[in-house]
């Protein structure tokens, strides 16, 4: 009896697994088909002259590497990608959350504050950057430049000044994101038990010291979780830089994936393409992991 009970053990488990390995299949297959397969694409034209169109390109071993470290307008698309990711993961980070415990309290008409905030995470990142490249235009009819003009202020060139137009991409974008945010720390924030905080109250600590000492520790995986976001998606940004300032002026504005783009597309030079998101992909590996490693860490010294 004990042999046939065991033999029916090891058949459930081996059926149980068999179903878990037939529900993963597809997800095997998609990750396959969709992404190590292009991958190993882009390493493998990374060391040819493919345009597109020969049939068998040559190899040309890292000249495609060599010609991206010489290329000014790619120097200044990673100058600007680094940029653009690091300052809005800080800075959402600092206005997200003290704007999350804002939300948190009790006062009238919360819901609606909060569905506010929330708004900009709504419509698409493009429709955004449309909207706010009539807002920020540099000619005397944008939005900004109308107002300040009745009050006798020279037309400002938000987007056609180099670093006016930096600024006007980085300021949207964290305009865009804050909202989305807060109420990520804001979900957070309402899972977080009230009974720390009602003893912290007791022993007469102040608002800063609670924040400090309880609140920050106790929000280390929500700020795990929303700089990941923040930094990948500021890493591959493309859609608002795009839609706001068109890379430009100059190249003041361009981003890697802008660059990728152009390059593979527009001007049929796919080798020094997928040179460039080889790079991007360790760049983007590194940066990643590194900010895993020193999440993590934060999570063990709080916990």
């Amino acid at each position: 009896m004990r042999t046939v009970e065991f033999t029916r053990r090891r058949f459930r488990r081996a059926r149980e697994g068999f179903a878990a390995y037939w529900f993963t299949l597809p997800i095997l297959i998609v990750f396959v088909v969709l992404y190590l397969i292009p991958m190993a694409q882009s390493v493998y034209y990374s060391f040819t002259d493919y345009n597109g169109y020969v049939a068998t390109p040559t190899f040309v071993g890292f000249s495609n590497y060599v010609r991206i470290w010489s290329d000014s307008s790619m120097l200044s698309a990673l100058g600007f990608t680094l940029f653009y990711a690091v300052a809005t993961t800080i800075l959402v980070t600092v206005l997200a959350i003290p704007l999350a415990l804002v939300l948190n309290r009790r006062f009238v008409g919360r819901g609606f504050v909060r569905s506010i905030f929330f708004f900009p995470a709504v419509p698409s990142v493009a429709i955004l950057g449309l909207v706010w490249a009539f807002i920020l235009s540099p000619l005397g009819s944008g939005v900004i430049n109308s107002i300040i003009g009745y009050l006798g202020v020279a037309p400002i060139p938000w987007l056609s000044d180099p670093t006016l137009a930096q600024l006007s991409v980085i300021l949207v974008a964290i305009w865009a994101q804050t909202g989305w945010h807060a109420m990520l720390y804001l979900a957070y924030l309402q899972a977080l038990p009230s009974d720390i905080f009602e003893a912290a109250k007791i022993d007469g600590a102040s608002r800063w010291q609670e924040f400090k000492s309880l609140t920050l520790p106790l929000l280390t995986p929500a700020i795990t979780v929303s700089q990941l976001l923040l930094l990948t998606g500021g890493l591959k940004v493309y859609d608002l830089p795009f839609t706001l300032t068109k890379g430009g002026p100059g190249f003041a504005t361009r981003t890697l994936t802008q660059t990728i783009i152009e390059n593979g597309i527009a001007q049929s030079d796919i080798g020094k393409a997928s040179a460039l998101s080889v790079l991007f992909l360790i760049a983007v590996g590194v940066i990643i992991l590194g900010q895993l490693a020193l999440s993590r860490r934060l999570e063990e010294r709080y916990s």
